[in-house]
């Protein structure tokens, strides 16, 4: 199976939050970008700070990979305003696709209408203007349940207010990868979760983001029904490498 397709390359950590220079997060995000290329990656998933620098790379070496960023990252509990604001500035920078953390403190306080005001303005937004959007629900801060009824309110808002042509650049991602969980219990996409996503989230296109390291759990997931794959590691997997990371 050549996974190269469903590869969403990631690094998504600040200078700050690595420990390293802003020099060598630079030289991380362009390794990053090169190897996508190299290895005919789907798409890089990168703060929007480095769209630029991607775009030039893609350019120059006329490849077809895309270019992700992340909107109001990784909290997710900025205005829809905020939100809006932001996606427009990284639209503008020329990203292919937005990938938005949902309010997901709100969902779980029950406020479901500022949930859909939010997935309706936000996916508005992307459409009209030809880019994929895709809603991190992170799971590891939800119940099994709560996991099944925001990824069917993303779905019906979606279908209810949007063309079926344009479910197919409407995505639910599990996780940011950046959630704080406690007795050493998983912070990403696990197997358990994403069937359920999967089950509940379709038409819409779904997303596994976090801890995933290796060929054998991509190949897995693909065979669940996930349709993109977000790592840090997506070179490895390519390779079929160990990695030592756990980000």
């Amino acid at each position: 199976m050549k996974v190269n397709n469903y590869l969403d390359s990631t690094y998504l950590k600040t200078a700050e939050q690595a420990n390293i220079s802003v020099n060598e997060t630079t030289q991380k995000n362009i390794a990053l970008i090169e190897d996508a290329i190299q290895y005919k990656m789907k798409l890089v998933m990168l703060r929007s700070n480095y769209i630029t620098i991607a775009k030039e790379l893609i350019a120059k070496n006329n490849s077809e990979v895309l270019i992700g960023t992340v909107i109001d990252f990784p909290e997710g509990n900025s205005s829809v305003e905020c939100k809006i604001s932001d996606a427009k500035s990284a639209i503008a920078l020329g990203a292919d696709e937005l990938d938005f953390v949902v309010n997901y403190k709100a969902f779980k306080k029950g406020n479901l209408a500022l949930i859909k005001s939010e997935i309706l303005s936000c996916t508005k937004l992307c459409l009209e203007n030809n880019k994929a959007i895709k809603w991190i629900i992170e799971i590891a801060a939800l119940s099994n349940e709560e996991i099944i009824v925001l990824s069917q309110l993303i779905k019906n808002t979606v279908i209810s207010n949007f063309e079926e042509s344009s479910f197919e650049n409407v995505f639910v991602k599990s996780s940011t990868g950046f959630f704080q969980t406690g007795n050493n219990k998983p912070s990403g996409a696990t197997f358990e979760a994403m069937k359920l996503i999967v089950e509940n989230a379709s038409p819409l296109k779904i997303k596994a983001a976090g801890g995933l390291k290796t060929f054998e759990q991509a190949k897995k997931m693909i065979s669940i029904g996930v349709d993109r794959i977000g790592t840090s590691s997506a070179k490895q997997i390519i390779l079929n490498l160990k990695t030592e990371t756990n980000y």
